[in-house]
């Protein structure tokens, strides 16, 4: 499978999935005027990849520093994927960054993480 490099832009964020090392990141903002447009090839591509992931050990790092609400959608759409996955047999660890004075990036993490119940996450602060 190829990987799946999006450049970062304005309104959304780099998107760096590594199948072959089993290394997914999002980085940056994302309020996107059209979520469905962004995240739709982001989609297409974790469900390709995580159809065939079962046993494998996958890493996810999320480094947002903003997000909109039908970012948050799409985010929640994307963990309940991931839960699946896990759920399925595939080893997933989540990161979830946020900067250390960021409270609402902290709670977002957290919030996610209460809906997770296959997947290891991660709160990670960063200075």
């Amino acid at each position: 499978m190829d990987n799946l490099k999006i450049a970062a832009t304005e309104r959304s964020p780099a998107v760096d999935f590594d199948f072959a090392a089993g290394r997914l990141s999002l980085k940056g903002e994302s309020y996107p005027e059209d979520a469905s447009a962004v995240f739709g090839p982001i989609f297409a591509a974790l469900e390709a990849f995580l159809g065939a992931a079962r046993g494998r050990e996958v890493t996810f790092d999320f480094d947002l520093t903003y997000f909109n609400s039908s970012s948050a959608k799409a985010l929640m759409n994307m963990f309940q994927m991931l839960d699946q996955s896990a759920d399925a047999g595939c080893r997933l660890t989540v990161n979830w960054f946020y900067a250390a004075d960021d409270d609402t990036m902290k709670e977002f993490g957290e919030d996610f993480c209460e809906d997770l119940s296959h997947v290891t996450f991660n709160l990670v602060s960063v200075e």
